[in-house]
């Protein structure tokens, strides 16, 4: 009896489909593009007054096989939120013939760097108020296009992928906790940030970090034709001369690829909200390349130690679980409309950028909470400036996995704490850097759970 009813379950349409996509071969397509904005325009904090060496980049990998299209993207950009990230998304996905759903978009943070969001563009018109250039979204927009008419060039060149593998290692004297001073009151103290030259600081201990630098990959035979990698640290050694600049992240990306130029590497910030260099880093130019240099070998020893392992359309998976964020409850609309109507337009994360959040929060919008399968891989999509302990936690739900993280996805959250962080106080948690609740833990850590599913 038991033999019949697998049988009838096989020739079934739900047993039939999956037998033809388990036997399906997967594809990936790579794009790349330029995302360097021209002289004179404007970046995050500077307008753009000379271009270097190395160009922003937006890259990433179309997976085929197996359902629907997944795309993963990289930006060098110090963020792209809600209008922005939804049209974003929803370029790439038309471009590789899939749903938004399937299209996870992130950003690496760096400083000297465009920011894109449509919302706080359009509230800027609604409220003809001058100045804020940095939100005008012709570039953004240019970019936009470019990667998805690469995409579209890619997909007719996608290369069989035989294989996938997973790496780490631990990456040496780079990342740095930002909060490891406190009061006598337990409260958050003097942050040590992405460069520290007080050695009151600098000579505390690291402090929690994830020192691991993670590494996926898909192969055709013994040839590599993308490597995914993830590591949890703010991007910068230095910023604010008007060079836009992929900094020290970029620059081991481009060392990587000059090591195994086969393949396209893409690089994902981890939860870094609360990590930072500051410990190594001095705000001295040449750490630039001291820091790149490191990264690079911990991507190195991952990539050396990898393993590789047969690659079916039945190791691909997705799963989505769209979450309502909790909105600070500090932040008020009229209030927010006040300020922006008499202040100087300067900073990045600014009033224009929270009064969009707060009508997005208003409206009812939700932002995707992701995760890709590959085998026994795991890559968990998170929006914001996520502090470390959600990426340590999510590895700690399913040790029996490879799990790794890239966060800065929909940058509409700002820095995005833990419960425990908002009541200690620290720049990070404060009123003009975060714009969610502390209940945004229990939400966040139930859709990963959701997500990476139970250890057996």
């Amino acid at each position: 009896m038991k033999a019949i009813l697998v049988l009838a379950f096989l020739l079934s349409p739900i047993g039939l489909w999956n037998a033809a996509h388990a036997a399906e071969a997967v594809r990936i397509a790579t794009f790349d593009v330029d995302a360097t904005p021209p002289l004179g325009a404007a970046m995050a904090y500077d307008p753009v007054k000379r271009v270097d060496d190395l160009t922003l980049r937006c890259r990433g990998i179309v997976i085929l096989g197996g359902g629907q299209p997944i795309v993963l993207c990289a930006v060098d950009w110090i963020g792209i939120a809600n209008e922005g990230h939804d049209a974003f998304r929803a370029a790439l996905a038309e471009a590789a013939g899939t749903v938004p759903g399937r299209v996870a978009v992130h950003t690496l943070h760096q400083h000297d760097a465009p920011g894109c969001d449509f919302t706080a563009e359009k509230l800027i018109k609604e409220l003809d108020i001058k100045g804020y250039s940095r939100f005008e979204g012709t570039f953004h927009r240019q970019v936009i296009q470019r990667a998805a008419d690469a995409i579209r060039a890619a997909l007719p060149l996608a290369q069989p992928a035989t294989h996938y593998g997973y790496g780490e290692a631990v990456v040496k004297e780079v990342a740095s906790n930002r909060r490891v001073e406190r009061t006598p009151e337990g409260r958050i103290g003097r942050m040590r940030g992405s460069a520290c030259k007080i050695e009151g600081l600098i000579s505390l201990p690291e402090g929690l970090i994830d020192p691991v630098v993670s590494l996926l990959s898909f192969w055709n035979g013994d040839k590599p034709i993308a490597v995914l990698s993830a590591y949890a640290c703010h991007p910068q050694s230095y910023y604010r001369l008007g060079i836009p600049s992929p900094d020290f992240p970029g620059i081991a990306r481009f060392i990587r690829g000059q090591d195994v130029n086969a393949a396209l590497h893409v690089h994902f910030n981890g939860a870094g909200g609360n990590v930072a260099a500051g410990k190594y880093n001095d705000g001295t130019q040449s750490n630039r390349v001291i820091l790149a240099t490191r990264l690079a070998a911990g991507m190195r020893e991952a990539y050396d130690k990898t393993t590789k392992l047969p690659l079916t359309a039945a190791d691909i998976g997705w799963g989505n679980v769209p979450v309502k964020l909790p909105l600070s409850p500090r932040l008020n609309e009229e209030d927010l409309i006040a300020k922006l109507k008499a202040t100087e337009a300067k900073g990045y994360i600014s009033f224009a950028d929270q009064l969009a959040f707060v009508r997005r929060s208003k409206a009812g919008q939700a932002i995707d909470i992701t995760c890709l399968q590959v085998g026994d891989s795991r890559m968990l999509h998170l929006p914001g400036e996520l502090f470390v302990e959600y990426q340590l936690a999510a590895k700690a739900m399913r040790p029996d996995l490879h799990v790794m993280m890239a966060a800065y996805g929909n940058y509409g959250p700002g820095y995005i704490g833990t419960a425990a962080a908002y009541p200690e106080g620290g720049y990070e948690t404060g009123p003009t850097s975060s714009n969610v609740a502390p209940e945004v833990e229990q939400v966040l850590t139930a859709a990963m759970q959701q997500l990476l599913g139970k250890k057996p």
